[in-house]
């Protein structure tokens, strides 16, 4: 892991000694409780305390990142909020009981030998760690899921050769590589668009903050409400979703019927401008921030802890379980290394996705945070495969790709305009009178203006060619995603599942020889 360039060496150093101290201290208290029972387990605590590490430093940044890059919270409070909600989740909500085969990518049946599971276990999780160290290092942010599928997969095939593989399965992670940042992107850039045209295009945002801004909190709370009740805390109660739909809606009600007379209150001082309204948005950013790391907790803490906790299971009865309890102490170890993780190396990924990308305010981060509950919900029950840190990422680009959109859109108009007032020669004074009544109309207004300059060149009244027209319309795109770092992270996605699953199957050679040996 390496840190940002702002930081000093010696803080880089520190960081780098308390996570050792971490991952040392994790296999000594293993080692007094089970060392006697075996030092193969006391290795493989080292490793899923690395991995937990890794997920807390790399995947969180999805949750609490555009709040960040928003500035609705700092990048402390953050780190502070998730680190605690991560670890409850993990405790509360981790479940005592997780598969350790994650998706089902292999047959454990076809393993046979117990020695040969925990070895292939143990490289699944020391190669999903370190590919995510390494992701980490270069600022890509990458899912953790699909990081120790990978690692499974090549330890897997290296153990017991390729039909140990789902190769269906695997083909539905593959899709999910698209699925899964379309869906997102698709979802945030509606949303924006949605808020755009019912409050930041109109003359009056006041007025159309409290319409809006009650019924965009109640829309998040009753998606949070229902994502909480589906992910988060499906592990200890099990609700349908026609019932988790239900309760979101009555969240939402409550939420309604709270937020309408706050905003009515909080109107009273608001100026008619975008800081004014992005700034109703802070608190509910806060609480999302909160519960997506909570259920993050909940799900992706197997990840370290599942594989760790099939090892132990294996060592403690001589056997081979798809199934495997998770010791109060598993559960612990893996909580705390989120928690630890994320606050020695998270800043890194938070500024890539908070502000990296592309630019984000409160309503944009309102916006990514949306599409990955709304997508997460939609996918689940259409049986689509996807990846929550795909999904948050391609949120960013979502609203990202759109604001060039609208942004390119715009300067055409403007070039049109000054086209027609160039062919009209018109009165220097006049023109910039025009542009001031355009830029305070609402969007209504200027649909008007334009339309009437059609109309006008439409009847002949502007000498201008339609080729000269469109030379004038043919402005620069202002690249507002940054491409540099969407290629990086998209290749990175990319190559993920087969980057760690080669780690995998020569960590296992290794481990295996010198076990044998």
């Amino acid at each position: 892991m390496t840190a940002p360039e702002s930081m000093p060496k010696g803080f880089d150093w520190l960081r780098l000694a308390l996570a050792v101290a971490f991952v040392v201290g994790a296999s000594l208290l293993v080692w007094l409780q089970f060392g006697k029972v075996s030092l193969t387990l006391v290795v493989a605590a080292a490793f899923g305390a690395y991995m937990a590490m890794n997920i807390g430093a790399n995947d969180v940044a999805n949750n609490v990142g555009p709040a960040v890059g928003a500035r609705a919270i700092s990048m402390g409070l953050a780190i502070g909020i998730a680190a605690v909600f991560e670890a409850l989740g993990a405790i509360i909500a981790g479940g005592e009981v997780v598969g350790t085969i994650k998706s089902d990518i292999i047959d454990p049946s076809r393993v046979g030998d117990s020695d040969v599971f925990v070895w292939l276990m143990m490289a699944a999780l020391l190669a999903g760690a370190l590919w995510l160290n390494l992701a980490t290092a270069i600022g890509a942010p990458v899912s953790t899921t699909h990081s120790i599928v990978g690692g499974v997969l090549g330890a897997g095939i290296a153990a017991a050769g390729w039909d140990i593989a789902n190769w269906a399965t695997m083909g539905q992670i593959a899709a999910s590589w698209v699925v899964s940042p379309v869906l997102g992107g698709l979802i945030a850039a509606g949303l924006l668009y949605v808020i755009k045209r019912r409050i930041t295009y109109q003359a009056d945002l006041v007025a159309a903050s409290r319409r809006m801004v009650p019924l965009l909190l109640a829309l998040m709370a009753w998606a949070f409400a229902s994502y909480l009740l589906l992910k988060g805390l499906s592990k200890l109660v099990k609700v349908s979703f026609p019932m988790a739909l239900a309760i979101g809606a009555a969240v939402a009600l409550l939420t309604w019927f709270g937020v309408r007379h706050w905003i009515d209150r909080r109107s009273e001082q608001l100026n008619s401008d975008r800081e004014s309204v992005n700034r109703l948005f802070t608190v509910p950013l806060m609480a999302a921030a909160a519960l997506l790391s909570f259920a993050h907790g909940s799900n992706d803490v197997a990840n370290a802890i599942g594989p760790l906790a099939a090892v132990y299971d294996s060592l403690i009865h001589h056997g081979i379980s798809t199934k495997a309890s998770v010791p109060l102490w598993i559960m612990l170890l893996g909580a705390l290394g989120l928690s630890v993780g994320l606050a020695l190396y998270g800043p890194r990924l938070i500024r890539t996705v908070g502000s990296e990308i592309t630019e984000i305010d409160p309503m944009r981060a309102y916006c990514i945070a949306m599409s990955a509950t709304l997508t997460v919900i939609i996918a689940s029950q259409l049986g689509l495969p996807i990846s929550t840190t795909h999904v948050a990422i391609g949120g960013v680009f979502g609203v990202g790709f759109l604001r060039e959109y609208l942004k390119a859109n715009y300067q055409r108009v403007i070039h049109d305009i000054e086209a027609h007032h160039q062919a009209q020669e018109t009165e220097k004074h006049e023109v910039e009178a025009f542009f001031a009544r355009f830029e305070a109309a609402s969007r209504a207004e200027k649909s008007e203006m334009i339309r009437a300059l059609k109309a006008q060149t439409k009847a002949g009244l502007t000498p201008i060619s339609k080729a000269e027209r469109k030379s004038l319309r043919k402005v620069h795109r202002q690249a507002l995603v940054k491409r540099s770092i969407m290629l990086k992270v998209v290749a990175a996605w990319i190559i993920t599942v087969p980057a760690s699953a080669l780690m995998a199957a020569a960590l296992y050679y290794m481990i295996r020889g010198a076990l044998i040996a």
